[in-house]
């Protein structure tokens, strides 16, 4: 059903253009624009308008999502020649989906808000899958005004929104998803090596423990694609990492230890080191094959 909510999306990676794409099924006029050229031709092709420049989507339209790599990126794009506060307009809503500092993202609003513009730092959670799906978890700092005027286009690409608080909330909260994310990856792949290291079979102890206290959805997802030789994003290694080192610099910032966080930070850091950057982060398992001298499969 189409609105009269003008969008616009810049940065159309493995979650982003899915998410445009969800986007245009919903019925908004969508305004795209990407580095990469591909995947503006692709949303273009199935109605999206195309602009050469972050200015030039913003000045087009309502709301203006963006899906980008890291904090520089996002500073870049909105702060930057030709970004988004260039083609800034009153009433402007700006939608983060990246994950990026906290701090960034208030900064992010404090200037925009110079401006007029509102602005929702919205991280999300649920990889390719949900972004394809537009079954996301989306966590939400900033204004409640905003949110609810964004919400028709929020309900086309997410199943659970959830306002966190001000600024910088939302990525907290996906600070906190990713400490968890985290945990449960390098858990699984210490119970599969564990396993297989003392004789036993890893499938049947999946099977076994995953309808007990030990179930969490990494156990429900992630197995069926391990023993099958599959390890393939996903969500990638690499930007895992470095959600992880994002955690860990607004951890120095509020002086708090997170020891186990810490470990899995290494974990992670040693999956880049051993070229496994690309591949999904449940893969994490590979570096405790090394460390254990033992492999998930037989050769």
């Amino acid at each position: 059903m189409a609105t009269d909510l003008r969008i616009g999306y810049i940065g159309l990676g493995l979650m982003g253009k899915p998410m445009a794409h969800n986007l245009l099924k919903a019925g908004f006029p969508l305004v795209v624009h990407n580095r990469s050229r591909e995947a503006v031709k692709e949303l273009v092709k199935a109605g999206a308008k195309e602009a050469h420049s972050p200015k030039e989507v913003a000045e087009q339209v309502d709301v203006v999502f963006i899906n980008l790599p890291d904090s520089p990126d996002v500073e870049l794009v909105v702060l930057g020649p030709e970004g988004i506060i260039e083609g800034a307009h009153k009433g402007l809503i700006l939608v983060d989906n990246s994950t990026i500092k906290p701090a960034t993202a208030r900064l992010i609003a404090e200037k925009l808000g110079e401006k007029g513009v509102q602005t929702l730092d919205a991280p999300v959670s649920g990889g390719d899958i949900g972004a394809q799906k537009g079954t996301l978890t989306i966590m939400v700092g900033g204004p409640a005004e905003a949110l609810e005027k964004a919400m028709p286009a929020f309900e086309a690409i997410g199943k659970s929104i959830t306002l966190i608080g001000e600024a910088g909330a939302g990525q907290v909260a996906k600070c906190c998803n990713q400490i968890m994310v985290a945990a449960q990856m390098a858990a699984m792949g210490e119970l599969l090596i564990f396993a297989r290291k003392t004789g036993t079979d890893p499938e049947k102890v999946v099977e076994a423990i995953k309808g007990g206290a030990a179930q969490c959805w990494t156990l429900d997802v992630k197995p069926p694609n391990l023993f099958a030789g599959n390890r393939q994003p996903g969500f990638k290694a690499y930007m895992q990492a470095k959600d992880l080192g994002i955690v860990m610099d607004t951890a120095r910032e509020y002086g708090m230890p997170l020891p186990s966080a810490s470990a899995n930070t290494q974990l992670f850091n040693a999956m880049l080191e051993l070229g496994m950057e690309e591949l999904d982060n449940s893969a994490v398992v590979g570096v405790l094959e090394v460390l254990a001298n033992e492999t998930l499969l037989d050769d």
